[in-house]
């Protein structure tokens, strides 16, 4: 099939006579690709639109998760690209051959010359064009939404611990240098809090890493009980967990250390065992921005090292950064 008999068959011209399509087919121009060749990335600068002539072209975006998935997949008569030059906007997907294809191609300035010189004829395409990509974009709206919501639980994945449901350490790192930022920036306080389960190992040898499963939630339950809204939560090892309070000083974050202290140790989980230990009790170490440190890294080391000192002063304790 030529050109011209090809570009009447084709829904974003269907609105054109013979004579209009004779008028844009040197607007044209072909181009062969290869099965696996990129046409353009997201995030490109673009100045042509396409049609697909034969062949396969997928169209393709990028989650929160990096990984690259395709949306949509063009066939024979298939127009894309076409947003590059009416915003004058990087490409908003990445487009690659799904096999051997043949594409026709035009360039954003002979597509200003088809509106200069066939004022009508571009009106007509236009009109077609925003028909097709309003039923594009409803056809694939639910897709999308799936994979949004695809997208949203992945990036929950990537910073949450898979057995408390709280941050993860990965979160921990980036939300501790957003805070401090924050609070140095406003000269408000911010109170860093370190925790540690006393004796867990011992307990998970003693009564089964089941338990101390348990252990864990039933304290990263109180933890929520406790803090406020917009506090943190963090799991960044086994037993130990960080708390970012905002707008928080030493006096109030310690009233809150002291809260989560006391209800932990009231927990029932191992009143039963038959073992040495019978109760959960936690240390935990405390610093606060800016009457400890006026820094990130001498916040975290006081923190850690008034941590220790609940440790060593018997546990079941907070300490606060001296």
């Amino acid at each position: 099939m030529n050109t011209a008999n090809f570009l009447q068959k084709v829904g974003v011209l269907s609105l054109l006579d013979t004579e209009e399509i004779k008028k844009v087919i040197n607007s044209f121009h072909l181009i062969k690709v290869e099965g696996g060749k990129t046409l353009f990335k997201e995030g490109d600068e673009g100045n042509e639109l396409y049609i697909v002539k034969s062949g396969r072209v997928a169209v393709a975006i990028r989650h929160s998760d990096g990984v690259e998935r395709q949306i949509v997949e063009l066939k024979e008569g298939d127009f894309f690209g076409e947003m590059s030059i009416f915003e004058n906007a990087p490409r908003s997907a990445t487009c690659y051959a799904k096999e051997k294809s043949v594409l026709l191609k035009m360039k954003e300035e002979d597509f200003f010359k088809l509106i200069k010189s066939f004022p009508l004829v571009a009106i007509k395409i236009m009109y077609r064009m925003l028909n097709i990509t309003t039923k594009r974009l409803r056809d694939s709206s639910g897709f999308l939404t799936n994979m949004v919501t695809w997208g949203e639980r992945a990036r929950k994945r990537s910073i949450t611990d898979e057995l408390t449901g709280v941050y993860n350490r990965r979160f921990l790192d980036d939300a501790l240098d957003d805070y401090f930022m924050a609070a140095r920036g406003t000269r408000k306080p911010l109170t860093v809090v370190m925790v540690d389960l006393d004796y867990f190992r011992d307990i998970n040898e003693l009564y089964g890493d089941k338990t101390g499963d348990l252990m864990l939630l039933a304290t990263v339950e109180v933890f929520r009980k406790v803090l406020r809204k917009n506090d943190i939560v963090a799991r960044y090892g086994g037993d130990e967990f960080t708390f970012i309070l905002p707008e928080t000083g030493p006096v109030e974050g310690l009233e809150l250390a002291e809260r989560i202290r006391s209800e932990v140790s009231q927990l029932k989980i191992l009143e039963r065992k038959k073992g040495p230990i019978r109760n959960v009790t936690t240390s935990q170490g405390l610093a606060s921005f800016p009457e400890n440190a006026e820094d990130l890294k001498t916040l975290m080391e006081k923190a850690d090292k008034a941590l220790y000192r609940a440790k060593n002063e018997g546990r079941n304790r907070v300490a606060c950064a001296e």
